[in-house]
């Protein structure tokens, strides 16, 4: 399966590695939401497939810390 795939990926990565790649998704998030709002957006299902991924990564990120604790 695709995310199960993606989850070993992100599980392997450092906080700061999944620190950068949020700020990725959330400018990608940002960009879908503008395109949207005038219009250009053809797929429209690509916004809630990154809200999920910036979710899975504030996740791991937590979990990593709980455990550094």
């Amino acid at each position: 399966m695709k995310t199960s795939k993606y989850l070993e990926e992100l599980k392997t990565q450092s906080v700061a590695d999944l620190s950068a790649q949020l700020v990725e998704a959330k400018k990608e998030l940002f960009n879908l939401r503008f395109q949207n709002a005038t219009n250009q957006l053809d797929n429209t299902s690509r916004i809630k497939e990154v809200r999920k991924n910036i979710a899975r990564i504030q996740t791991i990120i937590t979990e990593k810390e709980k455990v550094a604790q």
